[in-house]
């Protein structure tokens, strides 16, 4: 059976280095604009994104460093220099990184955890749609992505969460093709 959807959906890899080309405006907001019809009850649009691209990369990487920093000291300890230039240049490994993170909304009816599934559904829709325009893209979290300093930088609440970094681009690597999943260990069916 062929689908261009699901070719997509099976086709998709995380691909950890990136490189230009990346998405133009266009395209930009074609993605984000998938992610927009993500499953969304009460339609609440419980997310917020980001675009970090050229100098605002290399600023983020200072705040991913004055996070590491506040952590190691919170503990007693100090960075290492190895640790200081490998967290200043994380964000250099995409050209693009789109920060998304949940802006919950209090709704009787839609608990807090189905806002952050939601956030996650627009996030995949994401990964989906710059597949779709042939663009490789990973998502990332990581220990200081929820740290106070990421979250003041950004202004995500407190009671919400940055739920993906996900680094967009473009590469040549070749990824080897899934191995089949056997789904009976995952799937059980009552009739």
């Amino acid at each position: 059976m062929t689908n261009p959807i699901l070719d997509i959906i099976h086709q998709r890899r995380s691909i950890g280095k990136l490189s230009l080309p990346m998405p133009n405006q266009d395209e930009l907001n074609t993605v984000l604009h998938a992610a927009m019809v993500a499953p969304d009850h009460k339609q609440l649009k419980p997310w917020q994104f980001w675009v970090l691209t050229d100098e605002s990369l290399v600023e983020f990487g200072k705040v991913l460093l004055k996070a590491a920093e506040a952590e190691a000291e919170s503990r007693g300890e100090a960075l290492d220099e190895a640790t200081i230039k490998k967290t200043l240049t994380m964000p250099l490994r995409a050209p693009m990184i789109i920060v998304i993170a949940t802006k919950q909304k209090y709704h009787e009816k839609v608990p807090p955890y189905e806002q952050l599934l939601s956030a996650g559904a627009a996030a995949q829709n994401i990964l989906l749609a710059l597949e779709s325009l042939g663009y490789n893209s990973v998502w990332r979290t990581g220990p200081l992505c929820n740290t106070d300093v990421v979250k003041a930088h950004f202004g995500v609440g407190v009671d919400d969460t940055i739920c993906g970094l996900i680094y967009t681009g473009s590469s040549t690597v070749q990824m080897p093709a899934r191995e089949a999943v056997d789904i009976s260990d995952y799937v059980s069916y009552h009739n």
